[in-house]
Order: structure tokens, then C-alpha cells, then sequence
């Protein structure tokens, strides 16, 4: 996000948790098996605890779990692993509290690291945790980062920079790519890749870290994820879709055409209506983002407006 923020949205254009739960009820009855919430920053929302309960109860139960920057975890943890949340993932992209500042405009380092060691003495494992590498600021820190979450037992993913920022100023040349990652990484780790047969759906590419510091002796091989959104991308087993805050579908992180779901509820619209909708959105979903073809367009909605 800029350092001056965004726009709020207008409270009565977002989806009331009523109104949520329900479109998530007819998601999970067409057969939505994992329900995360995302942001902006959710647990900004007043009641996620509950919300949270409401969606681990419908049936068939789905997983559900949130990404958060983890500001607001060290508060939340507890009350949210006792309502049903089942996993976390938080953001983080650096260990230096003088990197973070710059980064994130927060100097908030502390409480992420807080939030972090809360969500698993709460039991909300495995704790995932997700770093973005940005040249000339925090590429350095792969390996580093890698042995601070193997040592703390957390989850590390790798995500590439996506042309999904506010100020629509994402350069590709600039972009830390998966290759640079896994360079990185294996200068100091021995890694091995896991089949795509284990992978299914899920975004990162993942790699068994056999040695190097941090690898505990005995038990289970820990993984290292990356995800290659830009330069490995993984369309054609992509099976997600996004609401919106204020009650838009978007098939593709990358859309830049939404269905309005919002509107239809509103107007009285039944399940079979809204559940019709939301196929016929899904259905419409393309065969890959398109981020090299020349007539790639940026979203209008910025990462924070759309939930990643």
C-alpha cells in the first residue's frame, strides 16, 4: 500500500456478516471445500471471531483460515483457533525492524513476531508464513529467512512481486523471480523438489530442505515454498475465486471484469439465483492471467482491495 493509505470503503457498500456467511453457504453447497479470509487487513473487521464460528459451522464444514500481517494476531489467536479457525498465514518479508519500517510504513516488527508466536501456542498449525523479496531492499534475507522459520517451526513461503499494487508502478525487471529465490536458498540449503503429484491446486511449488542451518535432526523433512505467480504460473490448476469486501466475484486474482453478487442479494434474490450467478462467474474463469502478453491491464483494484 502507499504510505498515505487508500480510501476507506463506505461501510453500507461492504457485505454485512449476515449477508457474507450466506454467500458463503451457497459456495460450500456447490462444493467450495476452503474458505480464507483475507484483505486488506481482516482482523481490522469488528467480530471476525464470530464470523469465523459461523462459516467453521456450516455443512459440509469447511476449512477456514485467514491471512493477516499478523498485527493484530498476538490479540486474536486464541479467540479465533476457539471459534474454528483452522490455519494462518502472515506476512512477513523481513527480520530487521529497520527493513520492516520501510517497508510495511509500521513500525509494528515485534508484533508480527508476537502474533506469530501466539497463533501457535493457540494451535493454529501449521503456521504459515509469507515473504515477498524485493531487490535492493530485502534480497538478501532468503536464507535468512529460512532458517529463522525452521528453527521457530513455521512454514516459509516465497511469493514473487505481482503487479497488483495501488500505485501501478510494478516494474518486472525489478521483481525478485522463483529462479533467484531457489539460487539463493540453494547456495546455503540442500533442497529437493517435491512431485507435483503432492501438490494439486495449491500455488507454491514446494521443496524438501534436507540440510543446512536451522534443519532440525529427525522427525518429518521440513519444505520451503515458492510461489512463481509471474514467471511459473499455475493457471491451469488454479481452482479459486474471490468475493470482495462489497460483494464482487472475481475469478482471477488478475480480473479486470468482476460479477456483482451485491446487488442481486440485495434485490431479493433466492439462493438458486445467487448460486447461478456465481457459477455462471466461475465458468467464465480464463485459461491464464495473461501478465506477458503485450495487452496485459493491471487491475483497477490494488492487492489490498481484492484479498490475496
Amino acid at each position: 500500500m502507499p504510505p498515505e493509505g487508500l480510501p476507506w470503503m463506505p461501510r453500507a457498500e461492504m457485505l454485512t456478516d449476515d449477508e457474507l456467511v450466506r454467500l458463503v453457504a451457497i459456495a460450500v453447497s456447490l462444493g467450495v471445500r476452503e474458505v480464507r479470509l483475507t484483505g486488506g487487513e481482516p482482523l481490522l473487521r469488528p467480530g471476525v471471531p464470530e464470523l469465523v464460528a459461523r462459516i467453521a459451522a456450516l455443512r459440509p464444514r469447511p476449512e477456514v483460515s485467514i491471512t493477516t500481517n499478523g498485527i493484530l494476531l498476538g490479540r486474536d489467536a486464541a479467540a479465533l483457533a476457539a471459534a474454528g479457525l483452522d490455519r494462518v498465514n502472515v506476512s512477513l518479508d523481513t527480520l530487521d525492524p529497520v527493513r520492516f519500517k520501510k517497508i510495511t510504513f509500521r513500525d509494528r516488527h515485534a508484533d508480527v513476531l508476537a502474533g506469530l508466536a501466539a497463533a501457535r501456542v493457540a494451535g493454529l498449525e501449521p503456521v504459515k508464513v509469507n515473504a515477498v523479496l524485493l531487490r535492493d531492499v530485502n534480497d538478501d534475507e532468503a536464507p535468512e529467512l529460512l532458517c529463522w522459520a525452521l528453527t521457530e517451526g513455521y512454514q516459509l513461503r516465497f511469493i514473487e512481486q505481482m503487479p497488483l499494487d495501488a500505485q501501478h508502478a510494478w516494474d518486472r525487471a525489478a521483481m525478485i523471480t522463483a529462479d533467484e529465490v531457489l539460487a539463493s536458498l540453494s547456495a546455503v540449503y540442500e533442497l529437493a523438489p517435491v512431485p507435483d503429484a503432492d501438490r494439486g491446486s495449491a500455488p507454491a511449488e514446494t521443496w524438501a530442505v534436507l540440510a543446512g542451518p536451522g534443519v532440525p535432526a529427525g522427525g518429518p523433512v521440513p519444505r520451503v515454498g515458492v510461489v512463481g505467480s509471474v514467471t511459473r504460473p499455475f493457471c491451469g490448476a488454479c481452482d479459486r475465486v474471490r468475493l470482495t469486501a462489497d460483494g464482487q466475484v472475481r475469478n482471477c486474482l488478475f480480473a479486470t471484469e468482476e460479477s456483482d453478487l451485491r446487488s442481486a442479494l440485495r434485490a431479493g434474490a433466492d439462493d438458486d439465483e445467487l448460486a447461478r450467478r456465481l457459477i455462471a462467474s466461475i465458468a467464465g474463469k480464463r485459461a491464464g492471467h495473461g501478465i506477458d502478453n503485450p495487452d496485459f491491464l493491471q487491475p483497477a483494484r490494488p492487492m489490498s482491495a481484492i484479498g490475496g
